[in-house]
């Protein structure tokens, strides 16, 4: 059986976050540290973990995934916001040893329109420091974004540069199939032709083999850089081995859009048989796959969800 969670409410603590996705028919799940609206955590010693790890044992749910704030930005010029991004970021690796957990997943920021290359050594060093000084059992995954407005890592070769320079076991990345879809990657096989222009739609946008239609062996991403197959390019940057959890989302949003906006499985833009191409891809058969979606009636992932994303990977 395949590890399909979701994103749920950690209100009254982890153990309660393991009791909701029990309740969805999850096997695994994903929290925040504390309130996504606050950078105020409780101390980590007051956290229970007892209690955390009896709902684990009663549920089976395996493994926790940590997501980071929204708020953090390790490219930022301001010296609050660094203040305040590192220590959340130094809580919630703690956070991540504390619960036996499998990872902190970070939004890094975004340069706001000064580019990567003028951030890239400052994200790098600020990441470098806090997986130095962070618990062993921790570990800090990089989430590729979708690109809007100077966000980070839309561009799945900065995430490689990342990697290899961080050159840490504490260290993955974590890869979202709206944000993907988003910043210009196709996720449907390569084999079944050309991927799908910018503004190619769900809806009347397939061919006979099932993938978006094609009409250009190359687009231009969100952050204006040539862009492929998802597939393709994981495997081109070697990226298969660091990659530790799958956020599976549809999109709102056309193809290319840049948009980072949601939608529930099967509702959205990316087409049906190319979302199942890349879940059912034997590289990603023992990772976690994490819902974020908005839910059937707007109150985050949900039962109709889960069983839509395990129709997708043959669990129906």
């Amino acid at each position: 059986m395949r590890k399909i969670g979701a994103h749920v409410s950690a209100a009254g603590g982890p153990h309660k976050a393991v009791e909701r996705a029990a309740a969805i028919e999850c096997n695994c799940v994903q929290v925040f540290s504390g309130s996504p609206r606050s950078w105020r955590r409780k101390p980590i010693e007051q956290l229970d973990t007892a209690k955390l790890q009896e709902a684990r044992r009663k549920t089976t749910i395996e493994p926790v995934v940590t997501h980071a704030l929204y708020l953090i930005n390790l490219a930022s010029e301001d010296p609050a916001l660094l203040e305040n991004s590192m220590q959340a970021l130094r809580y919630d690796l703690q956070f991540d040893a504390a619960i036996g957990g499998a990872g902190v997943v970070v939004h890094l920021g975004s340069h706001q329109g000064r580019g990567w290359d003028s951030v890239q050594e400052e994200v790098l060093r600020r990441v470098a420091t806090l997986v130095e000084n962070s618990p062993p059992e921790a570990t800090f995954l990089i989430e590729n974004s979708a690109g809007q407005k100077g966000k980070l890592s839309s561009d799945l070769a900065e995430i490689r540069w990342m990697l290899d320079r961080l050159a840490s076991p504490q260290v993955g990345w974590c890869f979202d199939t709206c944000h993907a879809f988003a910043a210009g990657y196709a996720l449907g096989d390569p084999q079944n032709g050309a991927a799908p222009n910018a503004g190619a739609t769900h809806a009347g946008a397939t061919h006979a083999g099932g993938s978006a239609v094609d009409a250009a062996p190359e687009r231009r991403g969100a952050g204006g850089s040539a862009r492929g197959f998802a597939v393709e390019e994981i495997e081109r940057l070697a990226l298969w081995d660091e990659l530790r959890c799958v956020h599976v989302n549809d999109s709102r949003d056309p193809f290319d859009s840049g948009r980072d906006r949601h939608a529930n499985i099967n509702d959205g833009e990316i087409p049906h048989d190319d979302l199942a191409y890349f879940l059912n891809l034997p590289e990603i058969a023992t990772l976690p796959l994490i819902l974020e979606v908005p839910g059937i009636e707007n109150d985050g992932p949900d039962l109709e969800n889960v069983r839509r994303l395990r129709a997708l990977v043959g669990e129906a």
